[in-house]
């Protein structure tokens, strides 16, 4: 019976790690363009939540100063 299994290289082992990363590789190569637009996306929302906080916070903030001429 252990004559029977061959042994396990260090060639059988660089072979199933390569096909393994292989096939990671590809998947992320496929879910790049997504995840790129989302990023785009979620970046364009934070800036306009910035901006709009911003804003709001400076109307509170700034006094309206009216002058009169007598």
């Amino acid at each position: 019976m252990a004559a029977e299994r061959a042994r396990i290289t260090r060639k059988d082992i660089e072979d199933k790690i390569r096909s393994l990363t292989g096939e990671v590789e590809d998947q992320v190569e496929q879910a790049k363009p997504a995840l790129v637009g989302t990023a785009a996306g979620v970046a364009v929302l934070l800036l306009l939540l910035a901006y709009l906080l911003g804003r709001r916070a400076g109307r509170a903030r700034s006094a309206v100063v009216e002058i009169r001429r007598a």
